[in-house]
């Protein structure tokens, strides 16, 4: 049933697997699997580049070398499948080597349509790097399924591409809406779901043929790991091609970033759920700050795209908002200037709660507003966040 009212989004998914185990206690054991050697509940790392042959001249192991693939990395991407209810997953050495992998598996003439509000890089190498590529591209307002319909080239689009919700406005597009759109136009639909993580929102399910994620953000969550995730609803030929792509380049994951990344995917539900509901508490809290302007949110029940939300996210909002500070740039760089607890810093999805200038990052052209401040909300005492805000906020206005 969906929500309205401002609450913590859809009631839980439904178990995953047949034996009745849903996807958050499968991820909490890593899938369960027991190292055949020690017994040891903890997935081993393995950090071989190569391996043995058998005398007849086969790999009956199934692995040749690290470059193209490795046993760690297979089991996050495991789990990762897992948690997207995907055919299969892969893992890169970082958002943005999985994002231009996508990208990469397309030919030269094809179209590609994108959103206004997005991660400024890819958008940046989107704009930049894709002509030379031979791809063309039109960035629309996505939350608007009319400004979809109407910039998809029928026959010679071949991916849509949403980010939602959109950083750093957090916009929120219809995933499914999205879906017939480039279907009927015989185009794939992409998702990138850093924002959400799949505990929130499962794009696959909805419609979408790719996932992608910043696996360097609330799937790792500690920032300690820089990591890239692609997953598919169909194991095809277009996915063979990303897989491919991936060995022949060496974007691979490392071994120790895919064992720390499995570790974190063991605490990924506690964390987001109590990172969303942290950053739900804020927004509430900060809409009625006499020196916020507006505060920027799809779990607030005034937000442009919370009905939206509330019927495809589940269990919570995300962990990201942003606030537009009152009295405009100045105040909005004084404030960030003089909290304790936030720590002034780039990246999203930790542990710790980050604030950041977006604007500033971005430079000319960006969509985002000189007055907005970024917020990642962490796992700290929401209270202890809203006073060190309120400070801040008081003190830049004084």
């Amino acid at each position: 049933m969906s929500r309205t009212d401002g609450s913590q989004g859809n009631a839980p998914e439904a178990p995953r697997d047949a034996g009745g185990v849903s996807r958050r206690s499968l991820a909490a054991q890593a899938l369960g699997r027991v190292d055949p050697i020690t017994k040891g509940v903890v997935p081993p790392l393995h950090v071989a580049t190569t391996f043995i042959r058998d005398p007849d001249n086969a790999y009956s192991s199934g692995f040749v070398y690290a470059r193209p693939d490795n046993a760690t990395v297979r089991e996050a991407e495991a789990v990762l499948a897992m948690l997207e209810e995907a055919a299969g997953a892969l893992l890169f050495g970082s958002g943005m080597a999985a994002a231009t992998a996508l990208f990469g598996a397309l030919e030269p003439g094809d179209h590609v349509v994108a959103p206004n509000v997005m991660y400024w890089a890819l958008k940046r190498w989107l704009r930049e790097e894709g002509p030379r590529r031979g791809l063309s591209a039109d960035f629309v307002d996505a939350d608007r399924p009319e400004a979809l319909r109407g910039a998809v080239r029928p026959g010679r689009t071949k991916l849509v591409w949403i980010e939602t919700p959109g950083n750093p406005l957090w916009t929120v597009t219809d995933i499914a809406a999205a879906a017939e759109i480039a279907h009927a136009a015989g185009a794939r639909l992409a998702v990138d779901s850093t924002a959400a993580s799949p505990v929130h929102t499962r794009p696959l399910a909805l419609g979408a043929d790719l996932v992608m994620h910043s696996g360097t953000k609330i799937l790792n969550g500690h920032s300690d790991v820089v990591a890239g995730v692609l997953a598919t609803r169909k194991a095809d030929a277009f996915w063979a091609r990303i897989g491919a792509l991936r060995a022949s380049g060496g974007a691979i994951l490392g071994p120790f970033e895919a064992y720390l990344l499995t570790r974190s995917l063991r605490t990924l539900h506690l964390r987001a759920t109590a990172q969303a509901a942290a950053a739900l508490d804020l927004a509430r809290r900060l809409t009625a700050h006499p020196n916020v302007a507006r505060v920027l949110y799809p779990g607030l029940p005034d937000d442009p795209g919370h009905a939206v939300a509330a019927r495809q996210m589940e269990g919570g909002f995300g962990y990201m908002l942003s606030i537009r500070v009152a009295g405009g740039e100045a105040a909005a760089i004084a404030t960030a200037a003089r909290v304790r607890l936030w720590k002034r810093a780039t990246s999203l999805g930790g542990v710790e709660s980050l604030i950041e200038h977006r604007a500033s990052v971005e430079g000319p052209g960006t969509p985002c507003p000189a007055d907005l401040l970024r917020l990642s909300t962490g796992i700290e005492d929401p209270a202890d966040l809203y006073a060190d805000l309120d400070a801040a906020l008081t003190s830049a206005h004084g």
